[in-house]
């Protein structure tokens, strides 16, 4: 059966899970395993595509439940679909709007039927359900939409969790039958928390629905980093090898290693861009400070060796004053070199894998980032 996106496994690690893919979507392949930055309301703040395309972005992503308060699913739809509307060609996944269900819990109210959201912004009732998110994800034309899930803040009772994942795979089903698109696929959320049995259960039930891809939910919401282990050590066994591995919400270099080393194939997560807002730069030797006075003098770049327009233009003295200054500038460099370094890191985690050292060369890496 032919697929809106088609996965294909080019290489294992013959020493680990590891694994080295293809996706391809509408909008043109991605290489995985492969990191894609947030563009929340449609944008990743304070890049543009062009700036996105030097750094090695192939694919982004984008949530369901900002754009509809904001500016409407509507809107987007008769501007052209989110490509267009954001000016970005390549593939875009949209998260569904669960992860709001954790993350605006004081402002939300779950029932059997969806989630009723008071908007952060005014106040206003939104109202999302698996067939409402379904559509709004359809009409913002992203190549992937993500089924909405009930994903549990932790730490939270087994009892908790288990309800989550019911109502998880009941949800599943109903964003099964909503689907329309033909050219759009849609991915599973597995929930569980640490439960082996309940992960296992949430997987088995989720593959019957054969889904073109499947994702780990319920990481990054207050576990421990043996936490996020656990769930994709008794996750990723459940999960069918022709499809694509997505982990929710990852984007330290160290969890993308660890999830890589279990079979996962794509990530992402806020934290480049955030961590370049507050000066934190990612380099190969661990973060560097920006705002910190040892750099009001140094002459190097960022990160020595690294390609991105802020290394080979910018000093880091100078991304320094730019920050002290509070000049735009200096978040924009930051956060070019950081999402740059991802995309680096997961093109040489794709080499060791096709070179078959993928277990050593997470080794070396993880030594050198340190503690």
């Amino acid at each position: 059966m032919s697929r809106p996106v088609e996965f294909q496994v080019l290489h294992r690690d013959p020493a680990s899970l590891a694994r080295r893919g293809r996706l391809s979507t509408p909008h043109g392949p991605v290489e995985t395993p492969a990191f894609m930055p947030v563009g929340t309301q449609a944008t990743v703040k304070g890049l543009t595509p062009d700036q996105l395309r030097a750094t090695g972005t192939s694919m982004l992503l984008a949530n369901t439940y900002h754009l509809a308060l904001r500016p409407g699913e509507e809107v987007v739809a008769q501007l052209g679909g989110l490509h267009r509307f954001m000016g970005w060609d390549g593939p875009i996944l949209t998260d569904s709007g669960g992860f709001q269900v954790f993350s605006l819990a004081a402002r939300s109210k779950i029932t059997e039927a969806g989630v009723a959201f008071r908007s952060h912004i005014d106040g206003r009732l939104l109202e999302l359900s698996p067939e409402s998110a379904v559509r709004i994800q359809e009409a913002l034309g992203a190549d992937v939409a993500m089924c909405f899930d009930e994903c549990p803040a932790l730490p939270a009772s087994k009892e908790t969790i288990a309800s989550a994942v019911g109502r998880t795979v009941r949800w599943a089903r109903r964003c099964k039958d909503a689907h329309t698109r033909s050219d759009q696929a849609l991915f599973g959320i597995v929930q569980g928390g640490s439960h082996a049995d309940l992960r296992g259960e949430c997987a088995e039930a989720l593959v019957a629905l054969d889904f073109d891809g499947y994702a780990v939910g319920g990481v990054s919401v207050g576990e421990s980093r043996e936490q996020v282990r656990e769930a994709l050590r008794v996750t990723t066994p459940w999960l069918p090898e022709d499809r694509p591995r997505y982990l929710m919400g990852v984007g330290r270099p160290q969890d993308i290693l660890d999830a890589v080393a279990t079979g996962i194939d794509m990530f992402d997560c806020v934290l480049p861009t955030r961590n370049g807002r507050n000066a934190t730069c990612l380099t190969g030797s661990g973060q560097v400070k920006l705002r910190n006075a040892a750099h009001r003098l140094d002459p190097r770049p960022i990160e020595e060796g690294c390609d991105c327009f802020a290394c080979q233009s910018f000093s880091r003295a100078y991304v320094r004053h730019l920050f002290m200054a509070k000049e735009m500038l200096g978040p924009i460099l930051a956060s070019i070199h950081n999402v740059a370094y991802l995309h680096r890191l997961t093109r040489q985690i794709r080499e060791a894998i096709t070179e078959e050292r993928f277990v050593q060369f997470r080794l070396e890496v993880l030594e050198a980032l340190g503690p």
